[in-house]
């Protein structure tokens, strides 16, 4: 924390970009019909609120990281939610996705339809949503223009999840914007259809609802947001993309960024071992319980060793390496870290992070690698938690940043004029030759290509 005070507490505030090599936008015509343009970088500047000026009594990122278990609910955000089917021949499955709608009556009677049964657990859905009937997804596509936010939560949460709320409700309070969340599978009392849950680097069913939603609604920008293990997703999806990500621009949350990094740091004191790598771990562990019956089929599953697990980094090791085939857990934290797959992003993207998050530890943030890229700006607080940032009253300062750039993007660009790099031959992350080998090239007179987006695991197509 830079400056403290009981009366008006503040955190510090600062920025990380290329230096050397601008990503310029164009800004929508004004009365005179001439365009300016802007950089990335002034945009998240402007976008950011001068101080961050949070609660006194959680005063630390510990404190402001076990607030958000407290449960106060003033940002009511209804959904609607559709299971699809997935088209990875890899990845089989189903997954759902929870449509933003207008506040509706709840049901009366608490007996689950037939629709809730096929697709959700015993339990229900979540509060605030319900399925969406067939003639209601027929009628959802559009030729609407207004902006549409994608959103992917957290480690095992949902559409529920408060601090994802926290962004969403002002976005749509206005009527400016739509949006939906896309449910790791498993989470969010949804059932799995297959033996397997998602993991740190399951893309596929975000590439599938992207697809979905350019065809269902052709004139509307998409926008992305992640949140902590979302968020690694997010950055992850963007890079396999590249050049053909049909984002217009993402905000990425309280990022892990490096999980082998984070897992090390989580069990090298007792709050993140005992606390939040047990938080977590148990988190996972009921997960696989609401779903062990299906996840057992897998013949290289033992039930009885993932039943006997304590924390996160054992969990991964007990299921994720066997069902992915990973030999340890620092291999698949290694594969499914999303530090490298930044510079890859050809789209606008904006990070936020709190420098004391105990989870997306400060030692795992890509300061190198986000002043190698033009198309990202990180912005970190010295004081923040985990998806905290909490304010007097419960409001989350991130939100302001947040929504502000988002709206900046939507509304002040003209997201038709593709963004220009000041220096496209300084731009890394390029994509491998088509025979998949290096080309031979003069060491003396220039550089090889990077290809961040290399993976280790060849997953296997299931016919």
């Amino acid at each position: 924390m830079g400056l403290f005070s009981w009366a008006r507490p503040t955190g510090r505030i600062s920025f990380f970009n290329s230096k050397e090599n601008n990503l310029l936008l164009t800004k929508r015509s004004g009365k005179s019909g001439a365009k300016e343009q802007t950089t990335l970088a002034e945009l998240c500047r402007t976008a950011t609120p001068a101080r961050c000026e949070l609660n006194p009594l959680l005063f630390n990122g510990h404190l402001q990281t076990c607030w958000t278990v407290v449960k106060f609910d003033k940002v009511p955000v209804y959904y609607k939610r559709r299971i699809f089917e997935a088209d990875s021949a890899r990845y089989r499955g189903q997954f759902a996705i929870d449509f933003v709608v207008e506040p509706y009556e709840a049901p009366k009677s608490p007996e689950a339809n037939d629709e809730d049964r096929k697709y959700t657990l015993p339990s229900g859905l979540p509060e605030r949503t319900a399925m969406l009937s067939e003639d209601e997804f027929a009628a959802l596509p559009s030729d609407d223009t207004k902006p549409m936010l994608v959103v992917l939560h957290g480690l095992s949460g949902g559409s529920h999840e408060l601090y994802l709320r926290h962004v969403v409700h002002p976005l749509i309070a206005d009527g400016n914007w739509e949006a939906c969340v896309i449910n790791s599978r498993g989470c969010a009392q949804t059932k799995i259809s297959t033996g397997t849950l998602y993991n740190a680097r399951a893309t596929w069913d975000v590439r599938q609802s992207v697809k979905w939603l350019r065809a269902a609604f052709p004139n509307r920008p998409l926008f992305g947001i992640g949140f902590s293990l979302g968020a690694n997703i997010l950055t992850n999806y963007m890079g396999e993309e590249g050049d053909t990500c049909q984002l217009k621009a993402a905000v990425l949350c309280a990022n892990p960024w490096n999980l082998e990094i984070g897992s090390v740091a989580l069990q090298s004191s007792f709050m993140g071992l005992e606390v939040y790598s047990k938080v977590m771990g148990t988190s996972m562990k009921q997960l696989f319980e609401q779903h062990a019956g299906e996840v057992v089929k897998n013949p290289r599953v033992d039930a009885e060793a993932i039943r006997s697990i304590t924390y996160l980094h054992e969990f991964d090791r007990a299921l994720q390496c066997t069902v992915w085939g990973y030999p340890t857990e620092g291999a698949y934290y290694r594969d499914a870290s999303s530090v490298d797959s930044l510079l890859s992003i050809r789209i606008p993207f904006f990070v936020v992070q709190a420098e004391d998050d105990p989870i997306a530890n400060v030692k795992a943030l890509p300061f190198q690698e986000i002043g190698a890229t033009p198309y990202g700006v990180m912005m970190t607080t010295s004081w923040g938690g985990h998806l905290g940032w909490f304010e007097l009253g419960g409001d989350r300062w991130f939100v302001k940043p947040v929504t502000n750039f988002l709206n900046s993007m939507a509304k002040d660009i003209d997201l038709e004029t593709s963004p220009m790099v000041e220096k496209p031959e300084q731009v890394h992350g390029r994509v491998p030759s088509p025979s998949g080998s290096p080309q031979d090239v003069d060491i003396e007179s220039k550089a090889g290509d990077y290809s961040p987006m290399l993976r280790k695991l060849t997953l296997p197509i299931i016919n």
